[in-house]
């Protein structure tokens, strides 16, 4: 045989050798869950999906419980879980240190993929608009949320303050601090000009007290704060990835083609679930809540009085460095 023959054949065979075992059809794999509740009552609430998953792929598909989202990353970070449900905070995680991705979304029962951070005034009120109160230093009262609420303080303390370099401490007359409801309340019975809250909570108003919810505008909404992400390990096979995101975004979807029975099989098992449909998605979903945690960590950096003003000020570039690519990121998505 022609020596160059030979060589190549041999090269040939040895990338194929070297080629990583991920890349192939697994027998089986491990769909990884939060223990929010006891392991029997999750069980039996994913036994339908991952039946029904474990049929459409063609390999087993086990529950991975832990008791933490940290379980389940490690879990994945070390090849015991092939994909998970997270919430966005351990999907940060699990994509930057356990070789995840973001592939897809759980939609909530009604088919919301999330919800926003909501600024609201009188309706019969003197702020018609955003940019009216923007302008209007040293003027209106101000009740912000608790702050550990996501939309009530964090979103709104980066999307709304502090990317128009509003300083709230300085703006408002008054500041004080309550829920969503008390905030929308404090509004429409005139006790404060503006406050925080997000849409779940005015849906929520406009079906129990509808009197009050006629009484306020939405002068400001923030960018979508989205639900849960489905998020798989990057080294799975195309093959496998395909069968995945085909299996799950058809899920409990409607088909001219689907039977009836199986269609409302599929609906139930997500009703046990108590979860709505999933869709596609990315790791872009994710760049909102890094930038309000790099916004939480500017805050933290700013009020150190422990470390020198020169070391302040280089952590803030470099977390300013981090938040500009961020935005460029989030531009480029549609």
């Amino acid at each position: 045989m022609n020596r160059r023959v030979l060589l190549a054949l041999t090269l040939i065979a040895g990338v194929a050798a070297a080629a990583p075992a991920s890349a192939q059809m697994p027998s089986e794999i491990n769909f990884g869950v939060l223990s929010t509740e006891s392991q029997q009552n999750l069980k039996s609430r994913f036994t339908q999906l991952l039946a029904d998953m474990e049929k459409a792929l063609g390999v087993k598909v086990n529950a991975f419980f832990a008791s933490d989202y940290a379980g389940v990353v490690e879990g994945m970070r070390f090849g015991k879980v092939q994909l998970a449900i997270y919430g966005n905070a351990s999907a940060i995680v699990a994509v930057d240190r356990a070789g995840g991705e973001v592939f897809g979304q759980v939609l909530q029962q009604d088919g919301s993929d999330g919800y926003h951070s909501v600024l609201v005034v009188r309706q019969d009120g003197p702020i018609k608009d955003f940019e009216t109160l923007r302008r209007s230093a040293g003027k209106y009262s101000f009740s912000n949320g608790d702050p550990n609420s996501t939309s009530g303080f964090l979103v709104p303390s980066y999307y709304a303050w502090a990317l128009n370099n509003i300083d709230i401490k300085r703006h408002f007359t008054r500041i004080v601090a309550s829920n969503h409801e008390a905030n929308a309340l404090a509004v429409a019975n005139r006790q404060v000009d503006v406050a925080t809250c997000n849409d779940e909570a005015l849906r929520r108003l406009e079906l129990g007290q509808p009197e009050m919810r006629k009484k306020l505008r939405v002068i400001w909404t923030s960018p979508l704060i989205p639900h849960n992400p489905l998020v798989w390990r990057t080294d799975l096979s195309p093959e496998l990835k395909q069968k995945i995101s085909a299996f799950l975004f058809d899920y409990g979807a409607s088909r001219a083609d689907k039977p009836a029975a199986k269609l409302a099989e599929e609906r139930a098992a997500l009703d046990a679930m108590k979860t709505g449909r999933f869709r596609a998605s990315s790791n872009k979903q994710l760049i909102p809540l890094r930038q309000i945690t790099l916004f939480r960590e500017r805050m933290t950096v700013e009020a150190d009085d422990k470390i020198s003003a020169a070391d302040k000020a280089a952590k803030l570039r470099d977390i300013d460095a981090k938040l500009k690519q961020l935005d460029r990121e989030g531009a480029t998505s549609s």
